[in-house]
């Protein structure tokens, strides 16, 4: 039985990206920070921004613009706090959160 018999139907579409490798470049601040930039600019990641730079194509699928941050218990209980909310409640949490964001959207 060869490799690609042993993969199942619904991960071969993967099967290229799994081959792939995360190469990273130690670029340096400033140059890591003016290619963050052009592709905030540009609305891609910084990823897709070096295949641009590199000439390499780039995922034609439109990604979902997604900010994500790392929250502890201890973060939910201080946020808790802050919003008046019960701290077993993240779902509460996470809309007021999101309403912040909002805010901080409509100042800028």
């Amino acid at each position: 039985m060869t490799d690609e018999k042993k993969i199942p139907e619904r991960w071969k579409s993967s099967s290229n990206a799994v081959k792939a490798v995360q190469v990273a470049f130690d670029t340096g601040e400033e140059i890591a920070s003016r290619i963050r930039l052009a592709a905030c600019q540009a609305g891609i990641s910084p990823s897709d921004q070096i295949r641009c730079i590199i000439g390499l194509p780039t995922s034609s699928k439109a990604k979902r613009p997604r900010l994500t941050v790392t929250l502890s218990d201890e973060d939910y209980s201080a946020l808790a706090e802050r919003y008046g909310l019960p701290e077993h409640d993240k779902l509460a949490i996470k809309k007021r959160v999101m309403e912040e964001l909002a805010e901080f959207d409509d100042r800028e």
